[in-house]
């Protein structure tokens, strides 16, 4: 429907076989390809670019206009506030988890961070070597038990400082209530960090009034997964989380005065983004959001959400194939994971992009432990898989829409699975020297 938008929806690859054919990209969870307006954008500010915040040449202040008023416009894109919320520009989410993490220390001392089992390593990890960390469970079709997260607030009786959660995951699509968390959080006195990345791109998000009980108090996304892979995170938080202390980054830009055994820091946002800014990325970012708001983000959902339910029809149908999913796709964005009875998913996907040009991602998509729970492996076995080769380990194959794929593109998905769950003992024989470790 929006294929004229983005750039290289019309590739053509060579397959295994020397044939060509039109490149079809169901990757769109691990990082989208850019819209056209953010490669014009970028080449019509290239020539004013220059250095931010340290020049008083006209392209100097064009360049840090261009760069403050992003924040701006970020703002109002998720329903932040600009006299209560700051906005801080790194290379990605992970970046931004991280520092958040780093961050917060003081404020959550004897605290205890909730996360759950259905997020990704980035909104796992960085808590994990700071804080005493819980998780909360998800049921029986791998959504989150929110049922468990009250129990968890409520047994830790105020303890819980944070309870970080992604607004869908990058597994199954799934789509949590950030907002009914939002507000069991801050009845137990935790505050919530939202992961969007697989989210912002494709449904709303409003940050809601900070008055309100539902209000996200942190949120964070990465825009090479919406249209804007140039190297830019996004973190929102409240300007007084940044005022005491020091980045866990420091360097040119973030001071004020230094001397050789003295440093007053600058102000937030500037005193947590060390070194030359990427402003490019933020010219990025903000072409992305001006085409999204010009789109719209409903009719994304909308158009995407009857992607994935016919996609979900019709990949039913195929013999062989489990899919991950409980098919409500009024609360899920348009991810879709599965596995094909009899075949690796590494050598599944393998298939796929040699003998259709179609780019999918099979893993555990960094979130290894949603996996094993939606696998259902038992605490005792996982040890087992620690140290295995690729080969032996766990995982699916997973399909991502994007705003530009269509229903021909899930036709010939359907066509070549169909195709090799009826010729499994065929390709497994043609692929049999596969390496898959």
């Amino acid at each position: 429907m929006y294929r004229d938008l983005v750039v290289g929806s019309d590739s053509i690859v060579t397959l295994q076989n020397g044939n060509m054919v039109h490149y079809i990209n169901f990757d769109n969870a691990a990082t989208t390809p850019p819209f056209k307006s953010v490669i014009q954008e970028i080449v019509d500010f290239a020539p004013y670019y220059s250095s931010v915040h340290r020049g008083t040449g006209y392209k100097s202040i064009i360049s840090s206009e261009t760069y403050d008023a992003a924040r701006c416009l970020v703002l109002d894109f998720v329903n932040g506030k600009k006299d209560y919320h700051t906005v801080i520009f790194l290379n990605n989410i992970t970046d931004c988890i991280n520092k958040l993490s780093f961050r917060l220390q003081d404020t959550l001392r004897n605290k205890i961070i909730l996360t759950t089992y259905m997020e990704h390593h980035s909104n796992m990890l960085p808590w994990r070597n700071k804080y005493q960390v819980d998780y909360v469970n998800i049921d029986s079709v791998g959504r989150l038990d929110i049922d468990d997260l009250e129990m968890k607030l409520r047994e830790y009786n105020g303890r819980v400082g944070l309870v970080c959660v992604t607004a869908a995951s990058n597994v199954t699509g799934y789509i949590n209530p950030i907002h009914e968390i939002a507000r069991l959080a801050h009845k137990y006195g935790a505050k919530i960090f939202v992961d969007a990345a697989q989210a912002v791109a494709h449904i709303p998000i409003d940050m809601k009034e900070v008055e309100s009980p539902e209000h996200i108090d942190f949120l964070g996304f990465s825009a090479h997964k919406m249209y804007a892979p140039f190297g830019i995170g996004v973190l929102v938080a409240p300007k007084n989380t940044f005022i005491e202390g020091c980045s866990e980054c420091v360097g040119g830009g973030t001071v004020k005065f230094v001397s050789d055994n003295d440093v007053i820091w600058a102000d937030p946002p500037e005193k947590e983004e060390a070194g030359t800014p990427n402003l490019m990325g933020v010219v990025a970012l903000t072409a992305s959001i001006r085409t999204l708001q010009s789109i719209g983000i409903e009719n994304i959902k909308e158009y995407e959400k009857n992607l994935t339910s016919y996609a979900l029809s019709q990949l039913s149908k195929i013999p062989n194939l489990i899919i991950y999913d409980d098919f409500n796709v009024d609360r899920k964005v348009s991810i879709i994971s599965f596995n094909m009875r009899g075949i690796h998913h590494t050598m599944l996907a393998q298939i796929l992009g040699n003998e259709g040009g179609i780019a999918v991602r099979n893993g555990c998509f960094c979130a290894q432990p949603y996996i094993q729970k939606i696998f259902k492996i038992k605490k005792e076995d996982i040890h087992r898989f620690r140290n295995c080769p690729k080969s032996r380990q766990p995982g699916m194959v997973r399909i991502s829409f994007g705003l530009y794929n269509d229903y021909n593109e899930i036709d010939l998905l359907v066509y070549l699975l169909k195709k090799i769950s009826d010729n499994i003992n065929y390709y497994l024989e043609k692929y049999r020297n596969l390496p898959l470790e």
